[in-house]
């Protein structure tokens, strides 16, 4: 474990202060991991801005995104988060567990998605053009594409993060991936 503690509410900026009171009438709590970013004066507003921008992706593209990223990087924190988030958004844990292992066979687009997500992750940003084109044939686009791999950077902050701090996991862990 490493020397990092999570900061308490009276430990940080009044700004995050405020970001805390924010997240906890949304969520009931401020995960750890959002707390961590709280440490820096700026980092947790840079994050959750980044986070929280617009995209042309869906909310569930995005989490199909995060969780494959998180378990390229074999995050402890955001398999757990984004486990209890993809259940949230409709995915079933055995989806989940697929789509951890990087394709979604359910659902052509999203398959495409998670396989290029996985080979971008994996090659730290240089992606099959085989994949790429893949991705196109299945109706996603440029901007998609461009969207895809700032999702990918917000999960690999994330994760990064957490890898670094080993901060305490709060939400219920997420299952072992069989492969």
């Amino acid at each position: 474990m490493n020397n990092v503690t999570v900061p308490t509410y009276d430990q940080v900026s009044p700004a995050n202060q405020a970001i805390f009171d924010s997240m906890k009438k949304k969520f009931g709590f401020v995960p750890n991991l959002f707390a961590t970013f709280a440490h820096s004066e700026t980092a947790l507003a840079t994050y959750l801005a980044l986070n929280n921008s617009r995209s042309s992706l869906s909310p569930k593209a995005r989490e199909v995104i995060y969780l494959v990223v998180s378990q390229v990087n074999n995050c402890a924190y955001c398999l757990a988060a984004h486990t209890a988030v993809g259940g949230m958004l409709g995915y079933t844990p055995d989806q989940i567990l697929e789509i951890r292992g990087g394709g979604v066979s359910f659902d052509p687009r999203l398959d495409a998605l998670a396989r290029l997500v996985r080979n971008i992750a994996l090659g730290r940003g240089h992606a099959d053009p085989a994949l790429v084109q893949a991705f196109f044939a299945v109706g996603w686009t440029e901007g998609n594409l461009v969207d895809a791999i700032v999702a990918v950077g917000d999960k690999m902050i994330s994760n990064f993060l957490h890898s670094t701090t080993l901060i305490p996991v709060d939400f219920p862990a997420a299952p072992p991936l069989n492969r």
